[in-house]
Order: C-alpha cells, then sequence, then structure tokens
C-alpha cells in the first residue's frame, strides 16, 4: 500500500516541477504520473477491500490531535475515480496550445487538493484543502482571460469565501465545546454529550457550507455560472460538474454520520433533494446552450443523488453512491463531447446545431451513450443506479418523485439529442483529434459496461451484495418505455411550440442574490433542527 499524504503531494511535486520543463517533457510526464496514480489507487483500494479501514496519523502523534488521513472502502473508490478521471483529462487536452505548463501544474495542484478532501479526516484540515482548491478553480476557470469568464470565477471565488465562512464559524464553535475537530471524534464526543441543542448552531454552520458546495437548492447559482462559463476549457467544466461538486455531496455524508448520534436531519435534506432535482431540470430545459443545458442538469443529478443517501436504505444508499461514479462518467463525457461540438460548429445554441452523427460520428456516438445512461436508459449505467433506489423508495411518494425527476430528465435530453440528428450545414466528416475521440469513446463505452456489469461494480467496490428482482427492473423498464414516450410527446406537442420558459431562462441571481439565499438557507436548517430536537 501507497502512503495516503503520497498520493496527495505527488502531483504537487510533480506539478511544480513541470513549470521548468519544455512543454512537451512537461505533458509526457503527466500522462506518466496520472498512469502512476491510478495505479496507485488500485493498489490503495484493494488493500482497503481486503484488510479495511486505513487510519494514517501524520507526524506520528496521537488520535484526534493532528492531521489524520483515513481511507475506507468509499474514499478509495473516490480517490480512484479521481485519478482515472484526471488521466481523462490530461489526454483528452494532450494537444492544445493552453494546456501551458502553468495550466498543467495548476491542474495536477487541483487534483492533489480533491484527493487530499477525499482522505483528510480533520474538519480545519478539509476547510483549508477546499479553500485552496477554490483559488485554484477560480484562476483555472478565467484561465483564457475573457470578460466573461473573469466575472464568472471572481463570483465563483467570492461566493465559495462566504461559504466557507460559515463552515470556518461552525468549526471554530464546535472545536471550543467539543474540544476535537476530527470526524471520528466528534462522532465518538457526540455519542456521550448532555446537551444536544449545544451543537445545533456549529452543526447549522458547517451543513450550510456543505451544502452550497453540494449545490443543493437554493444555494447552486454559483454552478452553471463556473461549469457554463463560455471560455472556460471544457476540462475544467467536466471536472467540476462530473467530479468536484462531489466533494460536497461526500462531505456532506461525512458530516451527517460524525453528527447522527445527536442530529438527524435526512428527512430535511430528502425533501431538498427532490426539491433540488426538480428546479435543476426545469432550469435546464429553459435553457438553449448546450453547456448550460449541462450544468442544471448537474444540480437536477445532485438532488437525485442527495435523495437516494438520505433515504435510511441499503438500496437506496448504494444506489445514490453508485450515481456519484456513473453521474461522473456521463457528465464528463457530455461535457468533453459538447466542447468539441461547440469547437467544430462555432456555437453553444442547441437549436443551431445539428447532424452530429454523420459530420462526427465517434463523438455523437459517446453523446448518445451518455445520453441513454444520465436518462437512466434499460443496460445504461444510470439505469442500475436509479433501480436500486425507485427500488428502496417503493411503497413511499418518493417512488413517484423519482419517476417525475426522470422525466424531467428525459424531456431535457431529448431537447439536447436534436443536435445529433438532422442535416448538418457542412457537408463531410470533422476533422477532430484522435486521441480526443478516443477518450470521449471511451468514457462513452463505459456507460454501457456500468449498466450491464453494474451489480457486480458495485459489488466489488463497495462489497456489497444485492440481488436484481426480474419483475421490478422490467417494471423500471417499461416505466422508462412510457415516460420517454410521453417525453416526446410532451416536448414536441407542448413545450417546442410555446415559449413556457422565457421567464425561467432570465432567472439569474448575482452576488447578493447568493448570499442572501445562503443566509436563509442557514436559518431555515437551524429552525428545522431547533424545532426536530
Amino acid at each position: 500500500m501507497i502512503d495516503l499524504y503520497w498520493m496527495i503531494l505527488l502531483p504537487i511535486i510533480v506539478g511544480s516541477f513541470s513549470v521548468i520543463l519544455p512543454q512537451k517533457t512537461a505533458k509526457k510526464i503527466m500522462v506518466l504520473l496520472q498512469v502512476l496514480m491510478v495505479l496507485g489507487s488500485l493498489a490503495n483500494f484493494y488493500h482497503v477491500r481486503v484488510n479495511g479501514t486505513v487510519i494514517q496519523n501524520i507526524g506520528g502523534w496521537a488520535d484526534y490531535i493532528g492531521i489524520s488521513l483515513r481511507a475506507d472502502i468509499l474514499a478509495c473508490a473516490m480517490v480512484l475515480l479521481t485519478t482515472f478521471m484526471f488521466l481523462a483529462m490530461v489526454l483528452f487536452n494532450y494537444g492544445k496550445s493552453y494546456s501551458d505548463n502553468l495550466f498543467l501544474f495548476l491542474f495536477m495542484v487541483l487534483e492533489g487538493l480533491i484527493t487530499g478532501i477525499f482522505l483528510s479526516n480533520d474538519l480545519f484540515n478539509i476547510f483549508v484543502l477546499v479553500e485552496v482548491s477554490t483559488v485554484i478553480i477560480s484562476v483555472l476557470i478565467m484561465y483564457k482571460k475573457d470578460t466573461r469568464s473573469i466575472y464568472d470565477g471572481m463570483l465563483y471565488l467570492l461566493i465559495n469565501i462566504v461559504g466557507m465562512s460559515f463552515f470556518l464559524f461552525g468549526l471554530g464553535m464546535l472545536y471550543k465545546k467539543l474540544g476535537v475537530i476530527d470526524l471520528f471524534g466528534i462522532e465518538k464526543v457526540l455519542s456521550t454529550i448532555e446537551d444536544p441543542k449545544s451543537i445545533i448552531l456549529p452543526y447549522a454552520l458547517i451543513i450550510t457550507a456543505v451544502s452550497l458546495k453540494s449545490a443543493l437548492m437554493p444555494l447552486f447559482s454559483w454552478l452553471p455560472k463556473a461549469h457554463g462559463t463560455p471560455s472556460a476549457p471544457s476540462i475544467i467544466s467536466a471536472v467540476l460538474s462530473g467530479l468536484y461538486v462531489k466533494n460536497g455531496v461526500y462531505l456532506f455524508i461525512r458530516i451527517q454520520d460524525a453528527f447522527e448520534p445527536v442530529i438527524n436531519t435526512s428527512d430535511f435534506f430528502l425533501l431538498m433533494g427532490f426539491i433540488t432535482a426538480v428546479v435543476g431540470f426545469v432550469l435546464a430545459l429553459a435553457q438553449h446552450d448546450i453547456k448550460l443545458i449541462l450544468a442544471y442538469h448537474t444540480v437536477s443529478q445532485i438532488g437525485l443523488i442527495m435523495m437516494g443517501i438520505n433515504m435510511h436504505g441499503t438500496h437506496t444508499y448504494w444506489g445514490g453512491i453508485y450515481h456519484i461514479i456513473n453521474h461522473a462518467v456521463f457528465k464528463s463525457t457530455l461535457f468533453l463531447t459538447a466542447g468539441m461540438i461547440a469547437d467544430e460548429y462555432k456555437t453553444r445554441n442547441v437549436y443551431n446545431i445539428h447532424g452530429v452523427m454523420k459530420r462526427m460520428p465517434m463523438v455523437g456516438y459517446a453523446t448518445l451513450f451518455a445520453i441513454l445512461g444520465i436518462t437512466g436508459a434499460p443496460l445504461f449505467n444510470g439505469s442500475i443506479s436509479k433501480y436500486l433506489i425507485s427500488y428502496g423508495a417503493k411503497g413511499s411518494w418518493v417512488e413517484y418523485a423519482l419517476v417525475l425527476v426522470n422525466l424531467g430528465t428525459i424531456l431535457s435530453f431529448i431537447k439536447y439529442s436534436q443536435i445529433l440528428f438532422g442535416k448538418a450545414k457542412k457537408s463531410g466528416k470533422a476533422k477532430c483529434d484522435i486521441l480526443r475521440k478516443s477518450v470521449v469513446l471511451i468514457l462513452g463505452t463505459m456507460c454501457l459496461a456500468g449498466g450491464i456489469f453494474g451489480r457486480w461494480i458495485v459489488m466489488i467496490m463497495f462489497n456489497v451484495e444485492f440481488d436484481v428482482d426480474p419483475l421490478a427492473y422490467w417494471m423500471k423498464v417499461l416505466i422508462f418505455i412510457l415516460s420517454f414516450l410521453a417525453g416526446i410527446s410532451i416536448y414536441f406537442g407542448l413545450l417546442k411550440r410555446n415559449n413556457f420558459f422565457a421567464l425561467v431562462n432570465s432567472f439569474e441571481l448575482g452576488f447578493n442574490g447568493v448570499c442572501l439565499s445562503i443566509a436563509m438557507f442557514f436559518v431555515l436548517i437551524l429552525g428545522y433542527v431547533a424545532i426536530a430536537l
């Protein structure tokens, strides 16, 4: 097994040295580094899978005093996902001129920070990692120095600074009360606390910041600006939407587990997840920009994931976890292909792009596979994770809520998939970099493999076995077919002919509006917990 701190430090150290190397040499070293990172994360995953959770105290300090790194099966799976996705992104961007040494350095630092967030067990260490990663991401968003991207990058930076200020205040109050900021230590101390109401305020402050990072309703307004800004590199949009936003969901899981002995807000976040999912697909339907459609649908899918992990069922929880991985794959594929399509067609307007399957067949098939994945089509990865969530929700209102959410997803991607068909303005095949085409096709094929072998993937990765009820699965297939037919009828018969979403399309919160929504969410969660206790 590789020491956990090397998984964090190695990309940062190698990225730092790459700044002084020739650009071609630096790119080759980055590819080699990512291959080694994938192998290292695989080795650690296997070790934890066989031997159980590993905790390393940096500097040899006793438990709960110094910085500790924790690798359990979930953390190792997320690190493995991170290293694989960064390998794909480095290969995808290999031939791009803007991908210079400085860009590669920042990108590698971001990988180390994301890995650190997944492995850290100390809340203050997590705060520092999140803050530094926020600065790095802001710079990467603004890297091409376009006016819009600079505005979006600065807005992202300022909003997240405000949100993490809540986290820091809550952390300070928690330390004063408990004398510990290690997540294991918090869970241990809270199980013996005499006055649970004394930690309501620090919990509300911390979970507000985590909900902002997770892009929950109404705290998601920053996400489309950061993920869909016009001139941001495609790999940045793909990493942010497919991977980085999962840091927030992962922290949410860890924080909830730590506070569970005294505070249980699962029902609240189950409802907020549903609202987030609905608002996300409604706003996605309102967009004309292909990247904004994808960005708002990240909001919707985060809502779906939150529904799964807050339902107290084995099927729903692991369905939500598997959907985190699935979403990383199909949403990264969609953002990468969207960038390639926009470069070729010189527009991001969904109504002005046609015939992608004819002009860019490999890109078109990758996009189609990713669309089938995100909509939960039979045999594709989204169908397995959505099946698990819906199976665990059987008999409750959530079962019907999931049908509505998936119908909204289907509607959005019926709109989006129009770019694949029709007659292109230019004849002939577009010239695309073979490495880029290969990366997106591999990722698209993984959407299919994740469906066909989904049961075994969940078993291998998380040591969780479940039986697929043939009747329940085929009922889900029937519901998907009916939803698809209903989606076609609703979209072409009603939505496309009427401008229902003109008002929604103009909805956009500025910095002041986002700050107000953060304060409102904090008051809401504070009141809910106070009443619940």
